[in-house]
């Protein structure tokens, strides 16, 4: 499980388009976004530096949390 706080997120269109960067690294990854804590927490067996990538080609800023 990894969890990113991701404090650009600011709407649910933000939302949308974090899950679909997400899930273009992994279409199985279990994705769970609470907007309120800008939180983004995925389960996937694909390495964390993918899906940080990923946020951030999608324009985000996604910091891995310990």
């Amino acid at each position: 499980m990894y969890n990113f706080q991701v404090n650009d997120m600011t709407c649910g269109h933000c939302v949308s388009t974090v899950e679909k960067a997400v899930k273009g690294v992994d279409s199985a990854a279990d994705v769970k976004i609470d907007l309120p804590t800008h939180t983004v927490q995925i389960r996937s067996q694909m390495p964390a530096k993918a899906f940080a990538d990923a946020i951030t080609e999608a324009g985000y800023t996604g910091q891995l949390q310990a």
